[in-house]
């Protein structure tokens, strides 16, 4: 499996699980409480809200394809940083919200039926939808960018695949599935990934000069790993890996990890 591959199957897979998850909740809850006559709404509401998200997705690319030369390093930088900051604020959300998320989207759903509030019941699956959709077209836009190529539509229609069956096996198989877990190894795999785009952000900005860099290369290990082919680009589409980086990029990219690694710790020791 190719970098590009491997990194769209992990970021479509990751979001569309998180929406299918909320979604499956939605559902569930409107069926035991005898509301059938929402679910067409809802599922209209989630229909619309992919179709949003990928209208920002062509928007976005149409974007990135009009700029040259610095704008486009700038906005390839900017894009990466942006795609960065959103990541690790969602994966604190979902750490964070992951023990009561059930509780929590259950709870409002049945307030919104107390209340007959037809907007609300809608509302809920169309934002979950596309906030989803649109962290996933502007992570895929990052590591397209980082990795110098495009999505992989297989990549793609693995994750989401794989997404519902997982959906599928809780909410109508009854099945447990290990979601912490999951959650958890594919957290860290994409912790790497934005790492690696905070660093290829940085890089960007380098090139444009709006940034200084700080001993460029530090080191230039291309000719024993080449982040143009074979492992190296794997590497560099999925991490973020640079053969011949900057000191900024390097101490960016590790500083990030310990920070992220350290907050991790010290949140779950404080709960």
């Amino acid at each position: 499996m190719s970098g590009p591959v491997f990194s769209t199957f992990l970021v479509v897979f990751r979001e569309a699980l998180e929406a299918g998850l909320i979604l499956g909740i939605i559902l569930t809850v409107l069926v035991r409480l005898d509301a059938r006559r929402y679910i067409a709404p809802v599922l209209a509401s989630s229909a619309a809200a992919l179709a949003a998200s990928l209208a920002a997705g062509a928007w976005l690319a149409s974007l990135a394809g009009t700029a040259q030369d610095r704008a486009q390093e700038i906005l390839e930088g900017g894009i990466s940083l942006v795609a960065a900051a959103v990541l690790t604020y969602m994966f604190f959300w979902m750490e964070r919200q992951s023990r009561d998320l059930k509780r929590s989207i259950e709870g409002r759903v049945r307030h919104a039926l107390d209340a007959r509030d037809v907007f609300a019941i809608v509302s809920l699956p169309f934002f979950a939808v596309f906030r989803e959709g649109a962290e996933t077209v502007l992570f895929l836009k990052a590591v397209s960018l980082q990795s110098g190529g495009s999505v992989s539509a297989a990549g793609g229609a693995a994750g989401v695949g794989l997404a519902l069956a997982i959906t599928a096996t809780i909410f109508v198989g009854g099945k447990r599935v290990p979601l912490g877990l999951l959650f958890r190894v594919t957290g860290i795999l994409i912790l790497f990934m934005t790492a690696g785009l905070l660093a290829y952000g940085v890089h960007e900005l380098e090139e444009a000069g709006l940034v200084h860099p700080i001993v460029y290369p530090v080191w230039n290990v291309n000719h024993i790993l080449n982040e143009k082919e074979g492992v190296g680009s794997f590497l560099k589409a999925l991490f973020g890996y640079n053969g011949n980086p900057s000191l900024t990029e390097v101490v960016l990219y590790w500083s990030y990890l310990v920070a992220i690694g350290w907050a991790v710790i010290a949140r779950r020791r404080a709960g």
